[in-house]
């Protein structure tokens, strides 16, 4: 059983790609986005649409309720019991997705996450609700200023669960990316796809631009009673909301996602450069000549 790892920062063109290479494969997707796995979200969370999940049997994909506690842990338990799964019927699986932990948490590369007790989930989030996110931020940085400069400061969720783990550990959640790999019963084929910065961001811009022509505002409005859940505070729907409070405009609210999502896409790419068992590959080459460089990319047993 091989299992291909297709990642890349937001925007970069893994979507098209992903499913272009599992028709080749005659394989499911598994999607390793932490965003994409819950319902009522596609538009905001750039899920594939209709006629694109048609083509290929995708897995943990709107699955779960926005209001649903889901983590690196959890995708790590699912997505093994999937390709244990997949793997009676099929030699291979594509996973695909930007989410780093759950990459990392996939291929062993990270060591057993800490279960987070009630009472440090309790006063984790009893402490966010009464300072805010920069307080955590500020927490984070004490806990563990390593992953403090490489975390979504703007996404709640990421920077809250990272300091349940520090505290539930005992030690810093940069220290469980121990640099050694747990063993799987598949091979990992791990492949990051790249652009020149102008581009990458070109398409990020153009990206913000559709998702507001397809109905961005409308799909948030309709998510505007559950806007305290840890799903809805990231990027695309903060700045929406800023919006619907009239902290600004829909043009502000545009420039400040595209400026948002490229600093995720920065803080993905310094954090897939730390491991060396990527292949880099240049997404702005054809399809078919990708194809072609993933499948002869050594497999990593």
């Amino acid at each position: 059983m091989t299992v291909t790892i297709l990642t890349g920062p937001t925007a970069v063109g893994k979507t098209e790609l992903s499913i272009r290479l599992a028709e080749r494969l005659r394989c499911p997707i598994i999607s390793a986005d932490s965003r994409q796995i819950y319902r009522g979200m596609p538009i905001g969370t750039a899920q594939p649409t209709e006629a694109e999940l048609a083509r290929v049997k995708h897995h943990l994909i709107a699955c779960r309720e926005p209001e649903e506690y889901y983590s690196a842990y959890e995708f790590e338990r699912d997505a093994l019991q999937l390709i244990e799964e997949i793997s009676k019927t099929n030699d291979n699986v594509l996973v695909t997705g930007g989410s780093m932990m759950y990459i990392d948490a996939l291929c062993g590369l990270i060591d057993d996450i800490p279960t987070i007790s009630e009472e440090v989930r309790q006063r984790t989030w009893e402490e966010y609700e009464a300072n805010g996110l920069e307080h955590m931020m500020t927490v984070l940085e004490t806990l563990d200023p390593e992953y403090a400069r490489q975390v979504d400061s703007q996404n709640a969720k990421r920077v809250i669960h990272a300091v349940e783990i520090c505290r539930q550990a005992g030690k810093p959640y940069s220290e469980l990316r121990t640099g050694s790999r747990k063993e799987r019963p598949f091979d990992i084929r791990m492949i990051v796809l790249d652009r020149k910065r102008e581009e990458l961001f070109d398409r990020i811009g153009l990206r913000v631009e559709k998702m507001v022509e397809e109905g961005l505002t409308e799909e948030a409005k309709a998510m505007l009673p559950h806007r305290e859940l840890n799903s809805l505070n990231t990027v695309g729907y903060k700045e929406m909301f800023a919006y619907f409070d009239g902290i600004m405009t829909l043009d502000e609210a545009k420039e400040k996602i595209k400026r948002n999502t490229r600093v995720y896409a920065k803080k993905q790419l310094t954090w897939f450069k730390k491991n060396q068992l990527y292949t880099w590959l240049d997404a702005s080459e054809p399809t078919e000549i990708l194809i072609e460089k993933i499948l002869n990319t050594p497999v990593i047993q």
